[in-house]
């Protein structure tokens, strides 16, 4: 029997930041909205763990345990007393270290393919746990759709979204590391009194109505200033996009990947290529949010599909 998963990117479209607390995270104000480019992870019975990659920028995915599927895989086997024997096989599709949580998808979509594939019949609240004990973002790819998350990102609230929303992902060269820009993010605000994170009203609220003007003029991110200051072109890309028609743009996350909002599909068509006539990023992206969770996409046994 082999069981795949499929899980959806992210971007933050607000990240409200605080300052680092003693155990070196950040409590957070952070509006998660899931995004239609996906990774596929489908689990098969192996000898042993075992992980392999396929697609764009798979050869920087690591295949040892410090990928977060593989974690997944060994924290869902231990909580049941299961030897963890399994390949895990990555189908990329969202861009790898680039702010919109690829690694933190593999590692929830891994975690339902495991249980479906190991049967342990683990609760949505059990997965949620183990998902927070893997990081932050792990939870919301796991959920999908809208939330907000809290304390590090891992306490999530779902979030009411009353339309569908389009973007354009900017893929830059390379990736930016998380620890790398929350570092800078400190250095940058050092001697001064960093605020308490809260989630935006009026941010909220677009979101609700489904109102991509209303959301474009509410669009924030805290790590964007530490973003640009570790990759100063990622302000190209941003003023590209931005002249070709984009209602709102910002780096997604951690970066380097931007983000644009656009009012409709044709636009968006326009500002990708615009973006990639202008030479600023390897590749634009177009995708519509919000999108459902890691889902179960089909379970083959030796028989057939089940």
């Amino acid at each position: 029997m082999s069981v795949t998963v499929r899980v959806p990117a992210k971007v933050n479209v607000q990240l409200a930041v605080g300052a680092a607390r003693p155990d070196g995270f950040h409590d957070l104000a952070n509006v998660f909205l899931a995004v239609g480019l996906y990774d596929e992870v489908t689990a098969t019975p192996a000898d042993g763990l075992r992980i392999t990659c396929s697609g764009p920028d798979a050869a920087q995915v690591p295949l040892d345990t410090t990928n977060l599927a593989a974690r997944a895989a060994l924290a869902l086997a231990e909580r049941y007393g299961i030897t963890p024997a399994v390949h895990l096989h990555i189908a990329k599709d969202i861009p790898v270290a680039g702010g919109m949580a690829g690694g933190s998808a593999d590692g929830a979509a891994a975690l339902v393919a495991c249980d479906a594939l190991w049967g342990t019949g683990a609760s949505r609240d059990e997965l949620l746990a183990i998902c927070a004990d893997l990081g932050s973002d792990v939870p919301f790819s796991l959920v999908g759709g809208a939330a907000l998350g809290t304390g590090r990102g891992e306490k999530l609230t779902p979030i009411e979204v009353g339309g569908t929303f389009h973007w354009v992902f900017a893929v830059a060269d390379g990736g930016l590391s998380t620890p790398a820009v929350y570092g800078e993010f400190d250095r940058l605000t050092a001697d001064t009194d960093v605020p308490g994170p809260t989630a935006s009203p009026a941010l909220l609220a677009a979101l609700r109505s489904g109102d991509s003007g209303a959301l474009a003029e509410a669009l924030s991110n805290d790590l964007q200033p530490a973003a640009l200051s570790l990759r100063p072109s990622l302000a190209e890309t941003l003023a590209a996009g931005t002249e070709a028609g984009a209602l709102a743009a910002l780096v997604s996350g951690s970066g380097p990947t931007t983000a644009f909002l656009v009012p409709d599909e044709e636009t968006g068509r326009k500002v990708a290529d615009a973006l990639l006539a202008s030479g600023t990023c390897r590749d634009a992206r177009q995708a519509v949010s919000p999108a459902p969770g890691a889902s179960v996409r089909g379970c083959v046994t030796a028989s057939g599909t089940a």
